[in-house]
């Protein structure tokens, strides 16, 4: 099929050139005027007035579980079942590119760097804390403490908040980016995926207020993750350090360090910034993780792999379904745990989805669904098994992890029984530090794009403002939760997340349409069409006696 050169306009079923799309240079001044407006409010209301403040985030936290906390339960698992029925359909052979495009990257070096996307602070944080937690004060309607299955119904729901849901959520938004940039041209914007839902409102008012909610969510998934990494690094020099108790003062102090470390990351190059650092922590990550697999319960470890799988997918439907009509125990258990992960993962869609979508030009829609999905979730099965399964090991033979101070201390105190433990204390800290860094600076970098039109370079200036912005926040965030400070992280971030859940859902609305109307499933509707007349015009014809033929033609 040729088209006329006079045509203008390709038909939808032709694979057609998509030009690479050339943003608008320049700061987008509504969008980084009022966010960065609001942020700065935001800052002086934090250290002005921290009490009401935490007032006022309090009240708003109550309202959200109350009102909107089976809107993240909900959507979660949505997600879950969407990207399966993407992949699964028709839809799943749709390349993210032109038909005839390769991957961009290999499929083992694809593989890697999507270890190194998402959530390493969480899994260092999270590694030992949450299934010996979990397992100690088993999760409501899981039984009493100490009962026989309680090992398994930890992993279970250690998992449930690390593998397939968080990273569904990552899909929906690296999926719309990837498609809209590679196969459609679009400009790298959150925005730019709803035009086939608003159309050209996309790039006015509706389309700012899209991309500054992203904005809003990735900075306040960054902070949120900018202090946990304090926290952590604040148990680690009290206890590996033996420096004693200390201070707010001092936690603002690691906020500092870490928020330049990661501003000069960022600034200082994708190539020389992140890569580098991406690839020392994976290298320090697994030769922490084989120190412990080693000297650790390595049998009990090997177990623990196929029993927690297995008690996953076992409780899969009851975790799915767990929500506050089951009690005041069960809303103030979900707003610490399940809720707080989904506003934070949902939080860090929109750094994540980028990084994702960039490094996955050429796959397929089912190729790329199966990686996100399958790939991490692994690498959190294996993390969580050897650190958790350590700490529950030990918390058996006696030794009390769980009451071991605050969760960030429970990693240092678990390596307090191995040799070595004071270097393998170092090690984790630096692997926090480095983690936090390698991923905030692609968070700014990602802030900054937002706030300039969708360029993959933006300037200096933008990046710099929004590291500091998140190392401010964090420390806002911190403050608020006064004595209890990881309080304070996770309701500001289930607030901030609670809009960015909307945008998300028509995002998804906005994707189905897109590969609705996508060529290949254009062609396929013709296909089926023609096929279809031909049969019917044989049998009027010829009855039975008849064969379809394929063939060049003649012409052509």
């Amino acid at each position: 099929m040729h088209r006329p050169p006079a045509d203008p306009i390709p038909h939808p079923a032709l694979d057609h050139h998509v030009d690479e799309a050339t943003p608008e240079r320049g700061l987008d001044k509504v969008v980084f005027g009022v966010t960065a407006a609001v942020s700065l409010l935001f800052l002086v209301w934090g250290f002005l007035s921290t009490d009401s403040l935490a007032t006022a985030s309090g009240n708003a936290l109550s309202w959200v579980m109350r009102d909107t906390g089976w809107l993240f339960v909900t959507t979660a698992s949505a997600f879950v079942v969407f990207v399966i029925w993407l992949a699964a359909s028709r839809f799943g052979n749709i390349p993210l590119g032109r038909d005839d495009e390769e991957p961009e990257f290999r499929t083992v070096s694809w593989v890697a760097m999507m270890f190194s996307a998402g959530m390493g602070i969480g899994l260092m944080f999270y590694g030992v804390s949450e299934p010996i937690t979990h397992f100690a004060t088993p999760p409501p309607g899981t039984g009493p403490e100490n009962n026989p299955e309680a090992t398994q119904h930890a992993m279970a729901t250690t998992l449930f908040h690390w593998t397939l849901h968080p990273w569904a959520i990552y899909a929906v938004v690296g999926l719309a980016i990837a498609y809209g940039v590679y196969r459609k041209g679009r400009l790298q914007l959150i925005s730019a995926a709803f035009e086939p839902l608003l159309g050209r409102r996309a790039h006015g008012a509706w389309g700012k207020v899209i991309d500054m909610l992203a904005i809003f969510a990735t900075l306040f998934g960054s902070a949120a993750s900018l202090g946990l990494g304090a926290l952590q690094i604040q148990s680690g020099l009290e206890i590996v350090g033996g420096i004693g108790r200390v201070g707010n003062g001092v936690l603002v102090g690691i906020i500092a360090v870490l928020t330049a470390a990661f501003i000069l990351s960022a600034v200082s190059g994708v190539a020389r910034g992140i890569q580098w650092l991406s690839n020392i922590n994976m290298v320090l990550a697994i030769a922490l993780a084989l120190f412990v697999f080693v000297l650790g319960p390595t049998v009990f470890i090997l177990n623990l792999v196929p029993t927690s799988i297995g008690s996953y997918v076992g409780d899969l439907a009851m975790m799915s379904a767990r929500t506050g009509a089951e009690g005041s125990e069960t809303s103030t258990w979900l707003q610490s745990w399940t809720v707080f992960y989904w506003a934070w993962w949902i939080s860090w869609t929109p750094f994540v989805g980028m990084f994702i979508a960039r490094i996955s030009r050429g796959r397929t829609v089912r190729q790329f669904v199966t990686g996100v999905l399958l790939v991490p979730s692994l690498v959190s099965l294996v993390w969580f098994c050897i650190f958790g399964g350590a700490a529950i090991d030990l918390q058996q033979s006696g030794t009390d992890i769980a009451g071991a101070g605050g969760i960030e201390s429970q990693l240092f105190t678990t390596l307090e029984s191995f040799p070595l433990s004071t270097v393998a204390g170092v090690v984790v800290m630096l692997l926090v530090a480095i983690f936090f860094v390698s991923g905030a600076d692609a968070a700014s970098i990602v802030m900054g794009t937002l706030s300039e039109r969708g360029t993959q370079d933006p300037s200096r200036g933008t990046v710099i403002f929004w590291g500091v912005a998140t190392g401010a926040v964090a420390a806002v965030m911190l403050l608020v939760g006064g004595q209890d400070a990881l309080t304070g992280l996770q309701t500001i971030t289930i607030v901030a997340a609670l809009p960015f859940v909307v945008v998300m859902v028509g995002l998804a609305v906005s994707l189905v349409k897109d590969l609705r109307s996508d060529p290949m499933m254009v062609r396929r509707r013709y296909a089926e069409e023609a096929v279809e007349a031909a049969v019917i015009a044989g049998v009027t014809e010829h009855g039975d006696d008849f064969v379809i033929a394929v063939d060049r033609d003649p012409e052509a």
